[in-house]
């Protein structure tokens, strides 16, 4: 479920559900976000063995994908999952195949003939970023910040706020810092919390991954604040996107109404944006 989200969050628009009962999804993948050539949709069935005991079932479809490049595909599927055996291994699945169609759009090859609609003639190819707002960073200034002795040698990171997501009265928003150490993390959450705003949020969920360079491990770590599971998803979703040396806080304002699942699309969403910008 965990790893669903986050690729939801990730891919947007290109990610489809086909059949959430039977864990049948549909991710469309292409070369560029501005100009795609090569488009290809990958289909996968997730058996109740996934992750693991069982791979992902799939079909790839494209009208050029047959003979020899459909076999180099399909192998190089194949040694992913065998290289990460009981792990999640969509997101490598997708990255895999748009690396593939990167290289022929670079290469030679000849464009595939496509038929094209007006719906993508209207398609600027920009789903991955739509609904999504820049960042202000220069119109939101944090409270100053007095540094105690014990703080002095530790420099309070700059901290970014991503836009608010409103639904049925609850909002999230996102605000994120680079951090390097533990120190700089609880730093970063003691300046957000002396906004009175952000210090009254019903739940405030992060999660923070920084790389360890001497012992090339991760030093990582989440909080649900009251939002069960919360922290974890937002901590998977980073792994997927593989960031580091950064902390995400997600503030979110309860409004009377419960969400369900969606607070946890709202949470990630979020996360992913200001992750983007």
């Amino acid at each position: 479920i965990d790893e669903i989200e986050a690729l939801s969050s990730i891919y947007g628009e290109d990610w489809c559900v086909v059949d959430e009962d039977e864990k049948i999804y549909c991710i469309k993948i292409n070369d560029s976000l501005d100009h795609p050539k090569w488009t290809l949709c990958l289909q996968v069935i997730l058996p109740p063995g996934y992750p693991a005991a069982e791979p992902p079932i799939y079909q790839l479809n494209a009208t050029w994908l047959r003979g020899q490049d459909y076999m180099e595909l399909a192998n190089s599927l194949e040694e992913i999952y065998v290289q990460n055996l009981g792990e999640s291994i969509l997101y490598l699945w997708v990255e895999k195949i748009r690396e593939v169609l990167i290289e022929k759009a670079q290469s030679s090859d000849p464009e595939p003939v496509v038929k094209i609609t007006s719906e993508e003639v209207d398609d600027d190819g920009d789903d991955f970023l739509l609904d999504y707002e820049p960042i202000q960073k220069d119109s939101i200034k944090m409270l100053n910040y007095l540094t105690s002795e014990s703080q002095e040698d530790e420099e309070l990171p700059s901290i970014h706020h991503g836009n608010p997501i409103t639904d049925r009265r609850s909002t999230f928003q996102a605000h994120l810092a680079p951090v390097v150490t533990s120190r700089q993390v609880k730093r970063v959450l003691e300046k957000l919390y002396e906004n009175k705003k952000i210090a009254s949020a019903t739940h405030n969920i992060y999660a923070y991954r920084i790389y360890c360079e001497d012992k090339q491990t991760f030093l990582q770590d989440c909080e649900d604040d009251g939002e069960t599971a919360a922290g974890g998803r937002l901590l998977h979703l980073m792994q997927i996107l593989n960031v580091h040396n950064v902390l995400v806080v997600v503030s979110r304002w309860y409004g009377g109404i419960l969400l369900g699942p969606d607070r946890f699309k709202h949470i990630n969403n979020c996360a992913r944006n200001i992750l983007v910008e």
